[in-house]
């Protein structure tokens, strides 16, 4: 199909030079299919001078099937074209799930809002999705590396906070170095199996406390639940934190002191290099841009 798609392109070009230069390839190398494809049908398609081409009657009969051919190709590229520019449809997405009920809100209502056809599937599971297996378009991801399959752009670096509630404070006081957090009700995430040790940097030191507490959960949400009653103190991602920072019904402690920093990516298959949907990339903009500007609020706090 390729040669007689080269073979269309020369004659309307009118010579091996011109057709080479559309084609993106050399003379020589089109030369080549030329003789391929005579060798295939075996005919003689061209009469070739110096100064011009001319068909012979094979050529002149298989030209309008390979200019028909042509023809679908633009087809088809115009097909897909619309296709990709198509905003009214479904976009997939995968997130771990205290992550995606961050965002969640704004997916309903700003970004509802501004494109209404596109029809959002979000998964929250914290568990590894094959994108292309099982059909998403989009994730968020802590881990990439070892996946050739997927593109990946930085969405957020998150780093863990000590934070509890100012009733809690009052009633317990406030930890001024990481070594006082033994002697307070720490929330702890069973998730990890160190649980019990929180790390924490300053400059060069490394500093582990061991810690424990009245409740264990492996749900973030449910953790930050714990610390806005008063339960205890509890680290918990920066993303996660920003409203109840904001108006105070939490409060962050150990400001001096480093903890773990994790960075996430949002990625989709390899497979969408060439160019993304027009209804996942303006999802993917959207996203990139609610997660900057989270981030700025929360610098600023």
């Amino acid at each position: 199909m390729d040669d007689l798609a080269a073979f269309a392109v020369l004659i309307e070009a009118g010579s091996f030079t011109l057709a080479a230069q559309q084609l993106g390839c050399s003379k020589g190398q089109l030369s080549k299919r030329i003789s391929a494809l005579e060798a295939q049908f075996s005919v003689v398609l061209l009469q070739r001078t110096t100064r011009r081409l001319s068909l012979t009657a094979a050529g002149a009969a298989l030209l309008p099937q390979a200019q028909a051919l042509l023809v679908q190709v633009e087809r088809a590229r115009q097909a897909l074209a619309r296709l990709k520019d198509d905003m009214a449809g479904p976009v997939r997405l995968t997130v771990p799930v205290s992550l995606g009920e961050t965002f969640f809100e704004g997916l309903l209502l700003e970004f509802s809002r501004q494109y209404p056809e596109v029809q959002i599937e979000l998964e929250l599971n914290n568990n590894y999705r094959d994108l292309t297996r099982d059909g998403f378009d989009l994730a968020i991801r802590s881990e990439v590396a070892n996946d050739q399959r997927l593109v990946a752009r930085p969405l957020l670096a998150w780093h863990e906070m000590t934070c509890a509630s100012p009733a809690y404070l009052e009633q317990y006081g406030e930890p001024q170095t990481p070594r006082d957090l033994a002697e307070h009700r720490c929330l702890l995430n069973s998730h990890y199996s160190g649980r019990e040790e929180w790390l924490y940097h300053q400059q060069h030191e490394l500093l582990r406390v061991r810690v424990s507490g009245p409740f264990a959960s492996n749900h973030y949400n449910l953790l930050k639940k714990a610390a806005l009653v008063g339960a205890g103190i509890a680290r918990l991602p920066s993303y996660l934190l920003q409203a109840e920072l904001a108006d105070g019904r939490l409060r962050g402690l150990l400001r001096d002191y480093q903890t773990r920093s994790m960075p996430m990516y949002l990625v989709h298959p390899y497979q969408y290099q060439g160019g993304l949907p027009r209804r996942t990339q303006v999802l993917a903009d959207y996203l990139i841009g609610w997660f900057k500007r989270s981030g700025e609020a929360l610098d600023r706090l």
